[in-house]
């Protein structure tokens, strides 16, 4: 009898062992980066502002993970040197100058400092499928408090978060002697699906 208790002992050891790396494995998730998409809005300000478009650019996740445990967390990261303008109302030749400017030296410094990144601190449930996500971003290595709103339907986490470019030491474009320039704060809106 203590032998087949002894047997018994070994047998559930034996199935926590190979269960425990599987649990742990659900925990996090990986970002489906093909299904993912994460799109930036700036908007146009100054006297002449309506004369000119608001921009529209394209940010690929190339990476990130989730833990749908408790805490919940979640990191991503973006390649600044893939971003793309997708300005609908503008000519290809005003497309392609945005985006030289967007990545130059001048705003992203793109070549230099290739990376941004997301990393939250703390999720707080707002209700069901609703969290308010605060962590940090960093952008030119310099690291800020960013805040999002995200809602869960169907698998997809959207949402949104401001993020002002005077605080990580970008100056906001000017154009004709300042009489149309690009606004501080830029809107990041995001569609993000976990992998199988």
């Amino acid at each position: 009898m203590r032998e087949w208790h002894n047997r018994a002992w070994i047998i559930v050891i034996a199935a926590i062992s190979l269960i425990s790396p599987c649990a742990a494995n659900a925990q996090q998730r990986q970002i489906d980066t093909n299904k993912s998409v994460m799109v930036i809005h700036v908007g146009k300000s100054g006297v002449f502002s309506g004369f000119a478009h608001n921009h529209v650019i394209a940010a690929p996740i190339i990476s990130g993970r989730v833990s749908t445990s408790n805490p919940l967390s979640v990191e991503l990261r973006v390649d600044a040197r893939t971003l793309r303008v997708r300005d609908p109302d503008a000519s290809e030749k005003d497309r392609n100058e945005i985006q030289k400017t967007m990545l130059g030296p001048e705003v992203l410094d793109s070549e230099r400092h290739p990376e941004i990144a997301f990393k939250s601190g703390a999720v707080e449930a707002q209700g069901a499928g609703h969290w308010t996500v605060r962590g940090e971003l960093t952008l030119l290595e310099q690291t800020r408090p960013v805040t999002a709103e995200v809602m869960e339907k169907a698998g997809h986490y959207t949402g949104h978060a401001t993020v002002k470019q005077t605080d990580f030491g970008i100056k906001p474009v000017k154009v004709a002697r300042g009489t149309v320039k690009v606004k501080d704060e830029v809107q990041v809106e995001f569609d993000i699906q976990l992998a199988p």
